[in-house]
């Protein structure tokens, strides 16, 4: 596979502040690639890194093989796509688009007819005449990724471009970013502070915490194997068990992480549980669960019979189903 961005043991530094500390990452040609993490763990800095529009204060970024220190933003092959637009308010659709074209000097006849096209393919044919601040959220969203795809980059970064919209417009624009990425078949860095979007869009996630990449795999590799506690954790709902607790049932001193879907209630064996809460979610109830002095969650569809809150019941699980995570996790 051709790598199409490179991260060797790169920091950026603010005096004191280490935004990013010791990374080391590999991004692929034609990934869809996450960077997930919460406020401040290093993930946009790292997007503006691939960007230009900020320089490390060691280490080494290739992109495509080129070293990127030193490269203003302008002549990378990479593009953006930020959370708030940015579109030009005095400008109408189709020229918001076209700008990138114009500024290279393409005529105006070629520079629209490309606009045009990829107004099309964001499905927004018709509208190049409207001004931005006559569109929805979702529409000027799908105008700042035409106007980001108009002069071919072979990186689309996005910086947590479906943060203002509501849930059901989200969840709208994540399918069609899929389906825009499939179509275009170049690379997308996508940050976002949203598990769900990071876990249903991506073909790999980079989590990161306190300025470094903790772990890096599929969604389903971080979801079902997190590395640590922080993984666990953040990734997901979890049951974090300590190393007294894993080492009754499988002998081995470590945490281990146990997804609140794969517990069951039982009649007999498993383990005793006191239900101390229960919280409807639509399509499943979230039992609270008090087990061997630990609060464990259970997840189970709502058309299910479901204990009362006081009620003592039994619960068990699939030994694969827990999972032992490194040692000093």
């Amino acid at each position: 596979m051709t790598t199409a961005v490179q991260f060797a043991n790169v920091s950026r530094h603010y005096g004191d502040v280490k935004a990013m500390d010791g990374v080391d990452l590999e991004v692929f040609e034609g990934e869809f690639f996450a960077m997930l993490g919460p406020s401040g763990s290093g993930k946009t800095t790292c997007l503006r890194l691939i960007a230009g529009f900020e320089q490390p204060t060691a280490g080494h970024i290739e992109i495509f093989g080129d070293t990127a220190e030193g490269v203003p933003p302008f002549r990378r092959n990479v593009n953006t796509v930020f959370q708030d637009y940015a579109l030009f308010p005095h400008l109408n659709v189709i020229d918001n688009v076209a700008y990138g074209l114009m500024i290279r000097g393409v005529d105006r006849t070629e520079r629209y007819r490309t606009a045009q096209q990829l107004l099309e393919l964001v499905a927004l044919p018709g509208l190049g005449t409207r001004r931005a601040g006559e569109l929805s959220g979702g529409q000027r969203q799908r105008v700042a990724l035409a106007r980001a795809l108009v002069n071919k980059p072979r990186v689309l970064l996005l910086d947590e471009p479906l943060g203002a919209l509501d849930l059901k417009l989200r969840e709208q624009m994540q399918e069609e970013l899929k389906t825009l990425h499939q179509q275009l078949g170049i690379t997308f860095i996508f940050v976002t502070h949203d598990q769900n979007e990071a876990l249903s869009m991506a073909d790999r996630v980079a989590l990161f915490n306190e300025g470094r990449v903790v772990q890096v795999g599929t969604p389903q590799e971080i979801y079902r194997r997190p590395q640590s506690r922080f993984v666990a954790d953040f990734v997901g709902s979890s049951n974090v068990l300590p190393p007294d607790f894993v080492a009754a049932i499988t002998g081995e001193q470590r945490w281990a992480s146990l997804r609140p879907e794969v517990i069951r209630l039982v009649e007999s064996g498993g383990h005793q549980a006191r239900v101390s809460g229960s919280s409807f979610l639509g399509g499943s109830t979230r039992l609270t669960l008090d087990v061997s002095n630990l609060r464990m969650h259970l997840l189970s569809p709502s058309t299910s019979v479901m204990p009362e809150v006081g009620e003592d019941v039994r619960i068990d699980w699939n030994r694969q189903d827990l999972h032992l995570m490194e040692a000093g996790a």
